[in-house]
C-alpha cells in the first residue's frame, strides 16, 4: 500500500480526502461538545472551590452519549452519519422529527476533506504532510469553536504550541530557534495590542486565546510568517467587520471573534507564505 501511494500520488490524495471526511465528522463532535465539557468542568471546579458538592450529571465526553438530534433526541444511526452524503440524502432534516440540521456539519466535513487533500497534494507522501494534517484539523476546530462561543480552548491551543515546537526539532517546517522565537513573538505581539488597547480605552479588545493561537502558529511556521498572518487576518477581519456593519446592521459594540481570521492567516501562511513574502518584497 505504501509503495502504491508513492507511485500514484492521486491515489494517496483520494484516500486522504475520503478518510478526512470522517475526521471532519469527528471535528463536528469536538466543536459541539468540547465547550460543553469545559463548562461542566468549570462548574465542578467552582463547586469544589466554594465547598459545595457538584451536582451529579450524566456522563458526557467526545464518545458518550451517541450523536442525536438536538430537537427530538433521535439517535443518529450509522447510515445517517455518512459524512456529507447523509445530509443531502436526508434533505438536511432529521429522519424522525424532520427538524432542520445545520448545514455547518457538511461544511466542516467537506472543508476538512478539501484542505486535507490539498495538504497531501502539496507535501506528498512525507512527514510534513502528516504534521500539516494535524495543524489543519486543529485550525478548523478552533475556528468553528470560536465562531460559536468566542472562546479558544487551551485544550487545543496549548498542545498546538508544543507540537509545533516538537515537529520543528528536526526542522520539519522551520529551524527550532525560529519556531521558539515565533511562539514567543506570536504571543507577545497580540498581548501588546491587548494591553495598549485596554490602557487607551479601558476595554478588552481580544481574548487570551488569540495570543495562544498566534503563538501556536508561530511555533509551527516560525517568526518570519507572523507578519503575513497578522496582516492577512487583520485585513480579512476588517473587511468582514465593515461588511457586517454596513449590510447586516451588526452593532459596532457587538464583538466579532478574531480566531477564525487568525486561522485563515495561518493556513495561508503555511501554504503560500513564502510566495506572499516574495511578492511583497518584490512589490516594495
Amino acid at each position: 500500500m505504501l509503495q502504491a501511494f508513492q507511485a500514484h500520488p492521486a491515489l494517496l490524495v483520494i484516500t486522504i480526502v475520503l478518510a478526512s471526511l470522517v475526521v471532519g465528522s469527528f471535528l463536528n463532535v469536538v466543536i459541539h461538545r468540547l465547550p460543553k465539557m469545559l463548562e461542566r468542568q468549570w462548574r465542578a471546579e467552582f463547586a469544589e472551590h466554594t465547598g459545595h458538592e457538584p451536582a451529579p450529571e450524566p456522563r458526557y465526553n467526545l464518545a458518550v452519549p451517541r450523536s442525536q438530534c438536538p430537537s427530538c433526541g433521535h439517535r443518529i444511526t450509522a447510515l445517517e452519519n455518512i459524512p456529507v452524503v447523509s445530509y443531502f440524502v436526508l434533505g438536511g432534516r432529521c429522519s424522525a422529527c424532520k427538524g432542520r440540521i445545520s448545514p455547518r456539519y457538511p461544511i466542516v466535513e467537506a472543508l476538512t476533506g478539501a484542505l486535507s487533500g490539498y495538504v497531501v497534494w502539496r507535501y506528498g507522501f512525507s512527514w510534513q504532510a502528516l504534521a500539516a494534517l494535524f495543524f489543519v484539523w486543529a485550525m478548523i476546530a478552533l475556528a468553528f469553536i470560536d465562531l460559536d462561543t468566542f472562546y479558544l480552548p487551551d485544550d487545543i491551543t496549548l498542545p498546538l504550541i508544543w507540537t509545533g515546537l516538537l515537529v520543528n526539532l528536526g526542522g520539519l517546517f522551520v529551524d527550532l530557534p525560529s519556531a521558539v522565537i515565533g511562539a514567543a513573538a506570536g504571543y507577545l505581539a497580540l498581548w501588546s495590542v491587548f494591553w495598549a488597547y485596554k490602557l487607551a480605552t479601558g476595554k478588552e479588545g481580544m481574548g487570551y486565546g488569540d495570543f495562544k493561537l498566534l503563538a501556536g502558529i508561530g511555533a509551527w511556521l516560525g517568526w518570519k510568517m507572523l507578519p503575513v498572518v497578522i496582516l492577512l487576518s487583520s485585513f480579512v477581519g476588517a473587511i468582514v467587520g465593515i461588511s457586517l456593519i454596513v449590510f447586516a446592521r451588526h452593532g459596532r459594540n457587538v464583538p466579532i471573534p478574531f480566531g477564525p481570521y487568525l486561522v485563515l492567516g495561518g493556513l495561508a501562511a503555511m501554504f503560500w507564505g513564502d510566495a506572499l513574502i516574495q511578492y511583497y518584497l518584490q512589490t516594495l
